[in-house]
């Protein structure tokens, strides 16, 4: 089943085009990731998916319910957390948690509000007025807010920014457990080693339009960037791999006195040959490693334009 299908959606500002086009499915179950830099369109489409702006063009449909059209089934679907702290001063964490119950028609659901505190470390906190809470614990409670009405469907825009190491781990522990129990997630983050340990999949935004789209494991294998690092005993690099080594290192040869030499490599079968050349020249090597390209580099190499292989 399709959780979320956008299909040729644009919108624009004052001239501004925010959205170019921009379609894409995404399947009920995955961890998705919806990266780019700051300008990209991605709160735009966030926006649209929530059914807060109406896109100039196109449409979007949460598990087939079109978001302007049906907009009360589709938000029924969908839990957003936003990137910005909004709270209402006045209320506990659990007075907020039952208004937000009630928004959705939800009578009787303290079970899963307890629930939902206990999984995000808010029980101690569950009579605390809002605006009393540190910053971390004003998202965590913008993260239950999402959750109360066990939508299948959560968007989460940013929800790490600026918050401590334990909110992380509890957060990502908690999500995991409901991606595992079915429920599609949607992430936004600047933070790439996030997004490479728990996405699936990945769609990437470049001034509005979509520049990648791919499972993780894809990106990775064909992005042109990994290294073989070798530290050699003996001898020194042949004068055939030279053209092989990392740019900072075409100055010096080497690093590390001389005997460190990191090579660019772009497929696993290309070690060999490098292995064998260095036998034949008689190189002795003390130490080699092999360093795989991550998310960042990809992201990178196609924010900067490079051809991703």
């Amino acid at each position: 089943m399709t959780a979320i299908q956008i299909d040729r959606v644009e919108k624009s500002y004052k001239g501004f085009k925010a959205l170019k086009g921009v379609s894409l499915s995404i399947e009920q179950g995955e961890f998705f990731g919806l990266l780019g830099p700051n300008g990209a369109g991605k709160t735009t489409l966030i926006s649209t998916i929530a059914g807060l702006i109406r896109p100039d063009v196109g449409s979007v449909r949460i598990h087939g319910h079109d978001v302007v059209t049906d907009q009360r089934q589709a938000r029924m679907k969908l839990g957003v957390v936003p990137q910005e702290l909004v709270f209402d001063p006045f209320f506990t964490v659990r007075e907020t948690l039952r208004l937000q119950s009630g928004y959705f028609g939800l009578k009787n659901n303290d079970k899963w509000i307890d629930e939902v505190m206990e999984n995000l470390d808010l029980t101690s906190k569950a009579d605390v007025n809002m605006r009393a809470l540190s910053g971390g614990m004003k998202r965590r409670v913008l993260v239950a807010q999402a959750l109360v009405h066990k939508p299948p469907v959560i968007v989460l825009d940013e929800p790490t920014a600026g918050v401590d190491v334990e909110l992380r781990q509890t957060l990502w522990k908690f999500i995991a457990r409901l991606n595992r129990e079915g429920h599609t997630v949607v992430l936004t983050t600047h933070y790439l080693e996030e997004a490479q340990a728990m996405c699936q999949r990945v769609a990437m935004l470049k001034t509005g339009n979509v520049v990648a789209l791919d499972t993780m494991s894809q990106l990775l294998r064909r992005v042109s960037g990994s290294s073989l690092v070798v530290h050699l005993k003996h001898g020194t690099l042949p004068e055939g791999l030279r053209h092989l080594l990392a740019h900072d290192e075409h100055d010096d040869g080497a690093n590390n006195g001389g005997n460190k030499y990191t090579l660019r490599v772009n497929a696993y079968n290309e070690v060999e040959g490098i292995l064998a050349r260095l036998r034949e020249s008689g190189a002795e090597i003390d130490e080699m490693q092999l360093q795989q390209a991550d998310l960042e580099d990809i992201f990178l190499q196609i924010m900067d334009g490079a051809p991703v292989r």
